[in-house]
């Protein structure tokens, strides 16, 4: 592990369960020895990535909602996607999400137009959301390198395994290329009970998967089979992304 990869794996230790680290808890976590993960603590500190809130006790930092800030301000594919969505969620009346993964690998949504009322959620901007459940997680999945794929595989192969999403690494395989190939994913109450969603890549100039693109609703909006006209909508507005963007 490189040492910037040693800095910032310090920041994954922070969750909302647990909010507030020692350096020293973090060594014996993380197995730096002390001198070193006094360093890379002192380092964040400076970036501004972590502040010291007590003696000994670190929370994350004000650096984080300027980049959050800079980052919707900034962002080429969320504002690729937005006026899309909006107009996408007014058409259909569902949800639209935009998500994203990255290194961990961790998915979040990055951004939400709202259409149906009295729609619950649990996951919202920014909350790491589970690998493997649900329609956005499952095409990113899909789209990433077959030798990505393997180290996550041997990395998680209980939790697929618990999801359904294969019992071997080839049937983990086998279960994301059929959604490549088909080009979607249509769950029904994976993430949350009574949710459904389906999701579709949005591609960058270079044919590369930026992001997942899902529409959102109750699940008693969603057919057993999926609506063509919905999945039309939807693979309209991620190709009208995909030409924005280029």
């Amino acid at each position: 592990m490189t040492s910037p990869s040693r800095v910032f794996a310090i920041l994954d230790l922070f969750t909302e369960e647990n909010p507030v680290w020692q350096p020293d808890n973090i060594n014996a976590v993380l197995g730096y020895s002390r001198p070193t993960g006094y360093r890379y603590v002192k380092e964040l500190v400076e970036a501004g990535l972590l502040q010291k809130i007590s003696a000994g006790n670190y929370a994350l930092g004000g650096r984080i909602i300027a980049l959050d800030y800079l980052l919707r301000k900034t962002d080429p594919v969320l504002f690729a996607a937005d006026p899309v969505m909006r107009e996408l969620a007014t058409h259909t009346k569902f949800d639209a999400a935009l998500s994203v993964m990255f290194a961990g690998p961790q998915v979040i949504d990055v951004h939400r137009i709202n259409a149906e009322k009295n729609l619950h959620l649990s996951y919202g901007r920014g909350r790491p959301r589970p690998l493997f459940l649900a329609a956005s997680p499952k095409v990113l999945l899909a789209h990433l390198p077959r030798n990505s794929l393997k180290k996550i595989y041997e990395i998680h192969a209980k939790e697929i395994s618990i999801n359904g999403m294969g019992n071997t690494w080839q049937e983990f395989l086998s279960v994301l290329t059929k959604i490549r190939k088909d080009g979607f994913y249509h769950s029904q109450g994976e993430l949350e009970p009574g949710l459904g969603a389906v999701a579709v890549p949005i591609f960058n100039a270079e044919g590369d998967c930026v992001a997942a693109l899902a529409l959102v609703g109750s699940i008693q909006r969603f057919d057993t089979s999926l609506d063509a006209r919905i999945l039309n909508r939807l693979q309209e507005a991620s190709a009208a992304i995909r030409l924005s963007l280029g």
